[in-house]
């Protein structure tokens, strides 16, 4: 975490049980009411607050809807690390299972971490993954220099191989040339 952050030292098991049953409660609650206690855990300064934002948001998911998307990433811009964002990231994924272009904008946002989530918001999505859509983004975003950008286009690479190897094999070797190095390797690791 480079001392991006402090914290209090609670590890993630623990914290995890302790805020289950408290979590799960919480889920009387409409979308608006779940954002805007997110959004005060989100100001405590200890890096275990927004964990446990984010742990609550993943469990009610289905609250959710594409018009809380915006304040899904505004909290993502805030206090920005690969750890929020990528969770996030998965939040935003099952929020928008399906809804393959609603990241078009975000792709192009000039924030790379919102960029990051557009990449990795269809990890784990299989056979429900737009190929096409991903494949551009990586494209589109292959010129980078931002070591997470360059990262995110890797491990989407390598999450979508486990359901289309041969065709992440030949974008990757067609791509070569495009691809940085770091996102090469990434997304040829299992295959």
């Amino acid at each position: 975490m480079r001392n991006q952050f402090p914290f209090l030292g609670v590890p993630t098991p623990a914290r995890r049980a302790a805020g289950k049953s408290l979590l799960r409660a919480l889920g009387e609650l409409n979308a608006e009411a779940l954002l805007a206690m997110a959004d005060e855990l989100w100001e405590l300064p200890e890096r275990e607050y927004q964990y446990v934002a984010l742990d609550m948001l993943a469990m009610h998911w289905k609250k959710f809807n594409v018009e809380h998307i915006p304040e899904l990433m505004r909290l993502a811009r805030r206090k920005s690390w690969w750890d929020t964002v990528d969770a996030m990231a998965g939040i935003i994924g099952d929020v928008l299972r399906h809804k393959h272009d609603f990241m078009d904008e975000a792709i192009n946002h000039e924030d790379f971490w919102i960029r990051r989530i557009a990449l990795l918001h269809q990890l784990g999505w299989r056979d429900k993954t737009d190929k096409a859509l991903l494949l551009g983004y990586c494209l589109q975003l292959a010129h980078e220099q931002e070591f997470f950008i360059q990262k995110a286009i890797g491990w989407a690479l390598r999450d979508y191989a486990r359901h289309d190897p041969a065709g992440v094999r030949a974008f990757i070797n067609t791509n070569k040339s495009l691809l940085a190095p770091l996102s090469y390797r990434e997304a040829n690791k299992h295959l």
